[in-house]
């Protein structure tokens, strides 16, 4: 009887899947020449290995694929998304705690963003968690300059265009309305580079405070800044589709019912964090729920 052989995977793919880096940062390990497949050197991310291959990565073996992790992690304003900063300027990184392995991020916020922020050991999952095929919502609190008009927030759900550049449907609402400023509650699907601000900035509101409180079922909770707490294997593998997620970084994801974290221990007289309300509620004189930081 003929052996079936063996299926392969793109090299990039491989690097990914092993929580090296991204998808996209092994291409450009490839194109420095800092992977080598059985004794050569790639200059292409086009070669495809299977399970016989011999990969090294600056010399040295690649270490096998570990069962696939998440974490939830606060963001602090100050921060970069990105392994090292031309500029110098600290990173996500640099602050994680000691503990925790190379990680790589479900898409990003930028310096001046904070809140919910998506780590995992799986390179090639965290990109199938950034795609919109997903489905899954972002949410963000935004404090904006200026008095808003809620007619105009309904106008988003129709998608707008901005510098050429054509956004999908934004659902928005008005939260809280204050002289000069005002909160909002802003969901959407794509996540493309600074769409809230920019969206926002269109319509004449200058933002000065975005959080992200939600990607697709997971949800900033009562997490302090810098904060990161990893989401157990069950609740993975049941938000990402079933066993299928755990070690493979390939489950189709899907948006179920939200997951804030593991509960505190309950006491006679308190609910846990489980039996809170989805949508947050307005934040009371400007300030957001659950945050204790003065506003800027």
């Amino acid at each position: 009887m003929t052996e079936t052989p063996e299926k392969g995977e793109r090299i990039a793919k491989r690097l990914a899947r092993a929580g090296l880096c991204s998808r996209r940062e092994a291409e450009t390990w490839i194109a420095a020449g800092r992977v080598a497949v059985d004794g050569k050197v790639l200059d292409t991310p086009a070669f495809t290995v299977t399970g016989a291959s011999v990969i090294l990565v600056d010399g040295k073996a690649l270490p096998a694929a570990e069962p696939t992790r998440l974490w939830r992690y606060y963001k602090p304003v100050g921060l970069v998304t990105t392994n090292r900063d031309p500029q110098g300027r600290p990173t996500v990184f640099e602050k994680l705690p000691k503990e925790m392995p190379r990680v790589v991020s479900v898409g990003r916020l930028d310096i001046n963003s904070e809140g919910l922020l998506l780590l995992t050991n799986d390179g090639e999952l965290a990109r199938r968690l950034e795609l919109p095929a997903t489905g899954w919502v972002r949410r963000y609190r935004v404090r904006v300059n200026g008095v808003v008009d809620p007619k105009r927030l309904e106008t988003l759900e129709k998608g707008i265009e901005v510098e050429g550049v054509r956004y999908g449907p934004i659902r928005a609402r008005l939260d809280r309305q204050m002289p000069n400023n005002a909160w909002l509650t802003i969901s959407l699907s794509e996540g493309k580079n600074r769409e809230v601000r920019r969206v926002c900035e269109h319509l004449g509101w200058r933002v000065m405070r975005l959080i992200r409180i939600s990607y697709g079922p997971f949800q900033l909770g009562d997490m302090k800044e810098g904060e990161a707490e990893e989401v157990r294997g069950r609740v993975l593998a049941d938000q990402l589709g079933g066993p299928g997620a755990r070690g493979t970084g390939t489950a189709q994801a899907k948006e179920k019912r939200a997951y804030r974290g593991t509960p505190p221990k309950k006491k006679n007289t308190e609910r846990s964090s489980e039996s809170l309300p989805a949508r947050p509620s307005p934040a009371p004189k400007g300030k957001p729920r659950a945050h204790n930081r003065r506003n800027p």
